[in-house]
């Protein structure tokens, strides 16, 4: 005979049995997580700042106030913050466009937002060499000008931004869906323009999922290697980001000043991570007191 019972009664007799699990197996998975994360992460870290103050703070210190040090840090900063601000513009108007309206080659602009998901970094920098370099498809044009694109900093802020672009259109576009339009459109309702609507409505509404975008794109370009590996040249004092300093200094043997470098990007990757979990913890409450109100 075929069983009555409601669906509600059902769900609430499994989930007690879901969750009663024997004790050695819950703690046997706990075991596991910490083992990876201790061996995989934490072991690792801790070898990048022991290496870094082998020699004592002052060698460290040292390391860090290399004027070459000094200039992969502030390119490396330099190039986060073109990404941001270029990929802040681009993602903004792209997540609205899609959110909003339709259009024809919608489709096909949502997937052009995810190729540099889906291509090699090292392809990503290639593509630029063979567009902007000496044998490239505009390099006789930029030669006869005296503009240099590949091998010089303008050419790493376009590999740093391709790389990263899809980080705030890809937060932005279910942010913008879920929201709808009714709010802008009772804002153009009530005499306010275009922009005024933007800044009134959208951007307080978007805000957290914007910050977790602009997090993402800087973690992302700080860190990025094989694209800015392509473009740069590895010109020493000029084109070099942290990471890509980072390897020369340890394939130069000069583990200490290579480890200090590397530490400090820890410390910038550890200060993105912190503030990623605020911005998520201040988004699941923003999401918990909307479905109150509701």
């Amino acid at each position: 005979m075929a069983s009555t019972a409601s669906p509600q009664l059902l769900a609430t007799s499994v989930r007690p049995r879901a969750r009663a699990h024997p004790a050695l197996f819950r703690w046997a998975l706990i075991s596991v997580g910490i083992l990876f994360l201790g061996l995989f992460l934490l072991l690792p870290l801790a070898a990048v700042f022991a290496n870094a103050f082998q020699k004592g703070w002052a060698a460290y210190l040292a390391a860090l106030r290399e004027p070459e040090a000094f200039s992969a840090i502030r390119l490396t900063l330099l190039a986060a913050a073109a990404a941001i601000s270029l990929n802040l513009v681009f993602g903004v108007a792209a997540a609205w466009a899609i959110a909003k309206f339709d259009f024809a080659g919608k489709s096909l602009l949502i997937t052009l937002i995810d190729v540099p998901f889906s291509v090699s970094p090292v392809i990503s920098g290639m593509i630029f060499v063979l567009l902007f370099g000496a044998q490239g498809l505009f390099g006789s044009w930029l030669s006869a000008r005296d503009i240099k694109i590949v091998f010089a900093v303008p050419g790493i802020l376009l590999a740093t931004t391709f790389v990263t672009f899809p980080f705030i259109a890809r937060e932005l576009i279910p942010v913008m869906q879920s929201l709808g339009s009714e709010e802008e459109e009772a804002a153009i309702t009530l005499g306010a323009s275009g922009w005024k609507a933007f800044f009134r409505v959208t951007l307080p509404n978007i805000k957290w999922g914007l910050l977790y975008g602009i997090i993402l794109c800087n973690a992302r370009a700080m860190g990025e290697f094989g694209a800015v590996s392509v473009v740069s040249g590895h010109i020493r004092g000029l084109t070099n980001t942290m990471p890509l300093y980072i390897e020369i200094l340890y394939n130069d043997y000069q583990f200490v000043p290579a480890f200090a470098v590397a530490s400090l990007l820890t410390l910038l990757a550890l200060v993105t991570l912190v503030a990623k979990s605020m911005v998520e913890w201040k988004t699941d409450r923003q999401r918990a007191t909307s479905r109150q109100l509701t």
